[in-house]
């Protein structure tokens, strides 16, 4: 193969560029594979857990944290601890701004 890329002798030109098309259409493969056998062990070096293990620690969060929208498990909640209910400006009941 001489310095420019032909390969020494004579090859038609329709004949070069599927070479040349077919080459970089490997290269292109190529280049997908790599990149795919990179994420493939950066999801290899993921930390991991079991399930039952995730599952134990969901099981303990939802029985320890208070839930609002649950008041038949909870009960109701005072009106200081319930985020959803109306907050007073700090005034008292009767201030109104205009």
């Amino acid at each position: 193969m001489s310095a420019d890329g032909s390969p020494g002798y004579y090859v038609p030109s329709s004949m070069m560029n599927q070479t040349r098309r077919g080459r970089s259409q490997s290269e292109a493969r190529l280049k997908k594979l790599i990149e795919y056998n990179m994420r493939l062990r950066e999801a290899l070096d993921l930390n991991r857990i079991r399930v039952s293990d995730a599952s134990r620690s969901l099981v303990q969060y939802v029985q320890s944290t208070r839930d609002p929208l649950v008041p038949s498990v909870w009960g109701p909640l005072d009106k200081r601890e319930d985020p959803f209910a109306p907050q007073s400006s700090g005034c008292g009941d009767g201030c109104t701004l205009l």
